[in-house]
């Protein structure tokens, strides 16, 4: 018994001859069919190089386009050839000349052995494989494609448009049901000639000449007609990325390719000595005899697909600079976001870095500047503190920021006197944790020494804005975790949502806060609510602060602790 070769050649072929020899050394006859664009001067030369070799056989020329009927009829020619020059071959093997054998032939020729009337081809229907490309899958067969999807694209795509316009419908021949798969076969004696000697093969040549990408259901349908047993599987190892282009292997791939267990794998780069020398070697430097297994390398492949198709979260790379909703991720890490707390307690940025160990900033969407940590005008990457630079494009900023400072929590303060522009970003960002103390703004205004005409101007801007804020971290399009709570029930019970924010951030030992910052002196507060509201302007965001409210909602004489030890 022995295993027949096709191979199709186009292109370096010096690697084809290699490859060849390589087949024909364990007793493989060949058949090779080179692309007709191939120039006469370089084919004769490709022949002469492998006349020394009794078992190698040259089909007639066919012209091999992508997608076209040429290279089923190349098949056809190279296994007619095959099958009546050398009746000892039992099983054909197609492949090309950028395959390249990763185990023993031997090898092959044994396991085939051991399968005598098993057909090894990817065989099915379009609605049980998710990867057929260009918008087309159960069309391919019913609708015509005599032009070139690759030469003549307006033709295809108009032609295509006529035919949907006029729902033409082309008629299967009757009793065959349209299967796909790899082009890449191996196929039984019996099963081959029986497709290339049916009388029907007229007709279905004539069918299939004009399907969309034949070389991958020709013999994927017509071996369902007459095989004893079919692997749905192809002995050889070919990935393809995301647009359906086949991935091509280089020398950094080769303990990859020891991985997948396979006999042969395409496509592999002419150039890759290391690839050719370590694979075309005696049995006793190949890899372990033991079943294919592609599957063992689909998980890295299918991570590099997602990494081509959707990069790294927080990452926008100027050559893939997606657009708005495809970047997969604002920022690459959790941060959290205060608002209106360093309002309330006093010295809270230094109070919160000493408690969680992260970097804690300002506000830095402030409109004068960005209030990076520890007063630093330049942050990590080079990243400048200038509004004018910041508000050119806010959504890059918080995205470098992140970025540029992943391993080390980022967390920062936020108001109604911020830039408001990144108010959606932040709102829509998973990565983001946001905590509110509704209408805490007030109290620098409580505080100020200001004509009360233009404190109640500020208040009723300021409180317009921040109830639009609201509305954005209260819609359903937010995912960011928000916590809201309005002044008045924060300032009553203030350890409780403290310790959760801390504990949310995760740099906290389970142990409860030891100490908490110091809250600046509310007392009058009610009644500078109240003046406001005697001046016409309704301060609703602090909840409801009672107009006698003293420190801790108590009165002085006994006031309610919030530090804990």
């Amino acid at each position: 018994m022995s295993v027949g070769i096709i191979m199709l050649v186009h292109t370096a072929f010096g690697r084809a001859e290699q490859i060849a020899r390589h087949w024909a050394a364990s007793g493989c006859p060949i058949v090779i069919h080179a692309d007709k664009s191939v120039p006469r001067q370089t084919y004769a030369k490709f022949r002469n190089a492998l006349s020394d070799l009794p078992d190698v056989r040259f089909a007639k020329r066919h012209r091999c386009e992508w997608g076209t009927w040429g290279l089923v009829a190349a098949t056809q020619e190279a296994s007619q050839i095959m099958l009546a020059e050398f009746p000892q071959v039992r099983h054909v093997y197609l492949s090309s000349g950028s395959c390249l054998p990763l185990r023993p032939v031997q090898e092959l020729i044994d396991y085939l052995e051991e399968r005598p009337h098993t057909d090894f081809i990817e065989s099915a229907t379009t609605a049980d494989v998710p990867w057929t490309m260009g918008g087309l899958d159960q069309e391919r067969f019913t609708l015509r494609f005599p032009f070139s999807w690759r030469k003549n694209r307006y033709l295809f795509d108009r032609y295509v448009a006529l035919q949907r316009l006029v729902r033409y419908k082309r008629r299967i021949p009757n009793g065959i049901v349209p299967h796909m798969g790899s082009q890449w076969w191996c196929l039984t004696r019996q099963t081959l000639s029986a497709i290339l000697e049916d009388p029907e093969r007229p007709t279905y040549d004539r069918y299939f000449r004009r399907v969309w990408i034949p070389d991958e259901s020709y013999f994927q349908t017509l071996a369902r007609l007459y095989s004893r047993q079919i692997e749905s599987r192809s002995l050889t190892l070919s990935k393809f990325d995301y647009q359906g282009k086949p991935h091509i292997f280089y020398d950094d791939h080769l303990q990859l390719l020891r991985r997948s267990d396979c006999f042969v794998a395409r496509k592999i780069w002419p150039f890759a000595n290391k690839l050719y020398d370590a694979f075309l070697t005696d049995a006793s430097g190949a890899m372990k005899r033991t079943e294919p297994n592609p599957g063992k390398i689909d998980r890295i492949f299918a991570k590099a697909v997602e990494r081509r198709t959707r990069g790294r979260p927080g990452l926008l790379m100027q050559s893939r600079f997606p657009v708005e909703g495809r970047e997969n991720g604002l920022t690459c890490a959790p941060y959290s976001v205060f608002e209106g707390f360093s309002d309330l307690f006093e010295n809270f940025e230094s109070w919160l870095a000493k408690t969680t160990r992260t970097r804690v900033h300002g506000h830095i969407f402030a409109p004068d500047r960005a209030e990076f940590s520890d007063g630093q005008e330049v942050m990590n990457g080079a990243l400048s503190d200038s509004a004018e630079l910041r508000d050119y494009n806010p959504r890059a900023f918080l995205t470098n920021l992140i970025w540029n400072t992943r391993g080390e929590r980022q967390c920062f303060q936020f108001g109604p006197r911020d830039v408001q522009d990144i108010e959606w970003d932040i709102a829509k960002d998973h990565n983001a944790q946001i905590s509110v103390i509704s209408g805490a703004w007030a109290v620098p205004l409580f505080k100020s020494n200001r004509n009360f005409s233009d404190i109640r101007q500020e208040a009723a801007l300021l409180q317009q804005i921040e109830s639009e804020h609201l509305k954005t971290l209260r819609s359903p399009w937010t995912k960011a975790r928000v916590r809201i709570w309005t002044m008045a029930e924060f300032v009553e019970a203030p350890m409780e949502p403290l310790q959760t924010i801390i504990d949310e951030i995760g740099q906290q030992s389970l142990r409860g806060l030891a100490e908490v910052p110091k809250m600046a002196d509310l007392t009058g507060f009610g009644q500078f609510l109240q003046n406001l509201k005697n001046q016409g302007m309704h301060p609703y965001l602090m909840g409801d602060f009672p107009v006698s409210h003293t420190q801790g909602g108590l009165s002085q004489n006994s006031p309610k602790p919030y530090l804990v030890r």
